[in-house]
């Protein structure tokens, strides 16, 4: 083999050990920036969230659900405070509500809409600075799956829970 044939097999390797490499890495790592406690009415507290949540604070069900939250087409949502952001987000400090934090913000970033779609992913990764920018939508798919796989995320009923954890209706992008 000559040189020159050497080098290109030896950039070529190198070149997919490095891929290998990007891929093993971890897809998110949270800044505890707050971008995704931002926005009124999207946090959905299923009954299972709703039980962790008042029994964190020591509160019975319907007295959080009536402090804390809203009904808007038969789920309940953690309001937000009159700055946007979640009521229980602490600029500084993160949620104050972290052990107990219901799923739909466990998961984050590994919503539907990212795990089965390359263009929502490369718009919540201008969003969310705990996104790796350079991870590819199938890696961040097949980690995002297995995250809410492992974590007993995946929801499977939209009349209380949040669409964005209902994976199992979508094809499996790889």
């Amino acid at each position: 083999m000559r040189m020159a044939e050497t080098n290109i097999q030896v950039l070529q390797e190198r070149k997919i050990q490095e891929s290998h490499e990007a891929d093993e890495q971890e897809a998110f790592d949270c800044k505890m920036c707050g971008h995704c406690c931002l926005g009124e009415g999207g946090i959905v507290v299923s009954p299972k969230d709703l039980a962790r949540i008042a029994a964190h604070l020591r509160m019975e069900p319907q007295a959080f659900a009536a402090e804390h939250g809203a009904y808007k087409g038969g789920k309940l949502f953690i309001r937000a405070g009159s700055d946007g952001y979640c009521i229980f987000f602490e600029k500084g400090k993160g949620c104050g509500v972290h052990v107990a934090k219901p799923d739909i913000c466990r998961a984050w970033p590994f919503f539907r809409g990212n795990v089965v779609d390359a263009e929502s992913l490369e718009l919540a990764k201008e969003y969310c600075p705990g996104i790796r920018s350079d991870v590819p939508h199938a890696e961040f798919a097949r980690q995002g799956r297995a995250y809410l796989k492992e974590n007993g995320l995946i929801a499977s009923d939209p009349a209380c829970e949040a669409r964005a954890l209902i994976l199992d209706d979508e094809p499996d992008p790889r």
